[in-house]
């Protein structure tokens, strides 16, 4: 068989795995995200039965989730939106990132680790899954309520803070010889190459893309959309930046005109069969027969995010004098760790911040937070908002 039909046939292998094991995980109601992991590691050479033939080749379709993903929360994020609740976005949620990289750092400090995993560490765990989020609320009604925008909200932040994560990391390799000095001067050299980049696409993109909306052709301006996406990526790769951090600019651009829902309505499914492929390809780096030796390392993590994370943003929501239900549901919410944990867990493994079974160890923990994150939520009576001409919910001091 000539070597390009391994590759269909590997594609139709993944995509049938993937639909059947998607529709397992939203038949027993939990994130189907879990269950596109799990096909994952069915066709995974790690494990016995049906095998893709080559690995690699689902590396570049990964990638792609990754900028689509990153690309749609730059759509998604508002600026006003964020100002509804200013303070806790722009106060609580870096303190609240900056405690989980403490965590890290301290739990670390108490094991041995070098001060670098440490940091990554409690990097990978201050991220929780916007996608699985979202679903969750969007499934118990919840979008609307003042604990809904507080998660949505300070979900984006920790998105946002992903960006600047993924440029600071690998500064502090220890092949590299990084220092502070170079993780700011990472995060420098971006905002001055990009400054320039950015001001020119606010300017333009927008007026163009309204051009374009008037030929009232769909294929068009999609085609304009993803021109922009992979061109500000793969110019921000060129420069030596993320292509994360420029297919999220690409998305915050384009975001500032009046088609934003247009356009993230277009995206939406070729950026979630993409996303499937990302979540299929992290199944496939799941080795079950290392759990046996790094269970331990796997409990340290999970407990990390579900014990720690939730004093943690429990504790930063009650300080800006949200009430203690709001507080709780919050704190629940965020408890843990998906997708762009994955994506910092690749950046800091590839730096060598983190140990190879580290690594594992971490994908397994962020599979067994959501699913606890998820059973612990059916518990919880949905709190809806309020009937039309109730009073307005209560607002943080400040």
């Amino acid at each position: 068989m000539l070597e390009h039909s391994y590759v269909f046939l590997d594609i139709a292998l993944v995509i049938v795995a993937a639909f059947a094991c998607g529709l397992l995980a939203w038949k027993l109601r939990q994130p189907i995200l879990l269950g596109y992991v799990l096909a994952g590691l069915v066709m995974s050479p790690l494990t016995p039965g049906p095998r893709v033939h080559d690995t690699r080749n689902f590396e570049t379709m990964a990638e792609i989730g990754v900028i689509l993903l990153m690309f749609s929360v730059g759509i998604e994020f508002s600026v006003p939106e964020l100002l509804k609740v200013k303070w806790v976005a722009l106060v609580g949620a870096p303190l609240g990132i900056l405690l989980c990289v403490g965590l890290g750092i301290g739990v670390g400090a108490l094991l041995g680790w070098p001060l670098a995993q440490g940091m990554a560490v409690g990097c990978i765990i201050s991220v929780a899954s916007t996608m699985v989020l979202l679903r969750l609320l969007m499934d118990r009604g919840e979008m609307a309520t003042e604990h809904g925008r507080l998660m949505v909200t300070l979900s984006l932040v920790e998105d946002l803070a992903v960006v600047i994560l993924t440029v600071v990391l690998p500064s502090f390799s220890p092949n590299g010889g990084g220092t502070l000095w170079q993780a700011s001067w990472g995060v420098g050299k971006a905002i001055l190459l990009l400054a320039p980049i950015a001001f020119v696409a606010w300017k333009v993109f927008p007026p163009l893309l309204a051009k374009v909306e008037k030929t009232c052709n769909d294929e068009i301006s999609l085609l304009l959309a993803l021109t922009v996406c992979m061109g500000i990526a793969a110019l921000t790769e060129e420069i030596g930046l993320s292509l994360a951090l420029g297919a999220f600019l690409a998305g915050l651009f384009l975001g500032n005109s009046e088609f934003t829902h247009k356009l993230a309505r277009q995206t939406q499914p070729l950026r979630d069969v993409f996303v499937a492929f990302f979540f299929v390809s992290v199944g496939m780096l799941l080795d079950p027969k290392a759990w046996k030796d790094s269970w331990p390392m796997i409990v340290l993590v999970a407990a990390l995010v579900l014990a720690g994370k939730y004093v943690v943003w429990t504790g930063v929501v009650w300080v800006f004098r949200y009430s203690n239900a709001t507080a709780f549901r919050v704190g629940i919410g965020l408890t843990q760790i998906g997708e762009f944990s994955f994506i910092l867990a690749q950046v800091s493994n590839k730096a060598g911040l983190i140990s190879p079974q580290l690594y594992h160890a971490t994908l397994a923990a962020s599979l067994l937070t959501i699913l606890v994150n998820a059973t612990i939520f059916r518990f919880i009576k949905p709190k809806r908002m309020p009937p039309a001409g109730a009073p307005p919910l209560p607002k943080a001091a400040g």
